[in-house]
């Protein structure tokens, strides 16, 4: 059985989950690396950021092999930009579920639509705006140095 990029970003979620998780197992404590766990969407803590986005927190902590990860959903409004371009140590990718978002990296700009995937590695500059008529919803996640303290 095939699975389409749409399909899969469907199931984000359930693969790298949020703050209401249901947890299914406890947190290893040799080494502190997050539990798996479940992250329904309606459990979802929404905050509204200054931008106008709305961002829902999903997972931040350390994987099992050493490595910083966090992970969020936007809704970004026509128009709108979380922040201005940037760049970090860690690497980011974005799974676009609904809408259009413009990716810059390094003053090349690249349009992701719905299933799209976007990937920038460490220390590029980037950045994100919905370009589309209509929200865009995306999913963000970072891993790497200091992707805990995104």
């Amino acid at each position: 059985m095939t699975m389409t990029r749409r399909e899969m970003c469907m199931l984000l979620p359930a693969a790298v989950l949020p703050a209401g998780a249901v947890p299914m197992a406890e947190a290893s404590e040799q080494d502190g690396s997050l539990p798996s766990a479940s992250y329904p969407f309606e459990k979802l803590t929404v905050r509204t950021a200054a931008s106008g986005a709305q961002i829902r927190n999903i997972l931040k902590g350390k994987l099992a092999t050493g490595e910083s990860i966090e992970t969020h959903e936007t809704t970004l409004p026509p128009g709108g930009m979380p922040h201005a371009p940037h760049h970090h140590s860690h690497s980011e990718m974005w799974l676009v579920r609904e809408g259009t978002l413009e990716l810059t990296v390094s003053g090349m700009s690249y349009q992701l639509g719905p299933g799209g995937l976007g990937f920038v590695r460490s220390n590029e500059e980037h950045g994100v705006k919905n370009v589309g008529t209509t929200p865009a919803n995306y999913f963000v996640v970072a891993i790497g140095p200091g992707a805990g303290s995104v």
